[in-house]
């Protein structure tokens, strides 16, 4: 099984991909442990991300490109994946699209969770309280749902038209909510 898991920050993705690897036994892939893996290694791929990340940039599609590719060409990604945090923009559905080609492994679906704005804001409101993340300010969380809403989002239309969504609402019970991705994935 090669997963996509998508949605806005908050709505559950690292909990739902993480009981979903669990239960398809497959790793999860996320793009930000692969930055930190890499940057905290001192890899050349860290180094160069770093120096984005220090000056307060995203890091390139064109390197984040390069870390997932390199990453989905290991062994233990043979029998399948999920992805989380990629791809967030059209340049980089098109570049997974081609990574997927050349190795000759097709996604199989895009699981799509989605929660109410004020939902969100709250859950990552507490998870800030509890984390001690200072930089999890309320306009820095709003912007970052701007963000997503503005160039994450319509990638659901692709991947709808493909015929590969899965839409689940991101509310309710964690086991719940796992329970109705895996019975559509496997309808």
């Amino acid at each position: 099984m090669r997963l996509l898991i998508m949605g806005p920050q908050g709505v559950g993705k690292g909990t739902q991909a993480a009981k979903l690897a669990e239960h398809f036994g497959i790793p999860t892939i996320s793009t930000g442990d692969i930055f930190r893996y890499n940057i905290k290694n001192e890899t050349e791929l860290g180094k160069q991300a770093l120096a984005f990340i220090n000056k307060g940039q995203l890091v390139p599609d064109e390197l984040t490109n390069s870390i997932v590719k390199d990453r989905l060409a290991q062994d233990d990604v043979k029998n399948g994946w999920i992805l989380d945090g990629y791809p967030r923009n059209a340049s980089q559905v098109e570049a997974l699209d081609t990574m997927l080609a050349e190795l000759g492994t097709p996604l199989d679906a895009v699981v799509a969770l989605d929660a109410d704005r004020d939902v969100l804001m709250e859950r990552m409101m507490k998870r800030a309280e509890i984390e001690g993340r200072a930089d999890d300010t309320p306009e820095a969380i709003a912007t970052r749902l701007d963000v997503y809403a503005k160039e994450t989002a319509p990638l659901l239309d692709i991947y709808s038209e493909r015929g590969q969504l899965v839409s689940i609402n991101g509310v309710g019970e964690i086991d719940a909510i796992q329970a109705n991705i895996i019975a559509e994935l496997t309808k």
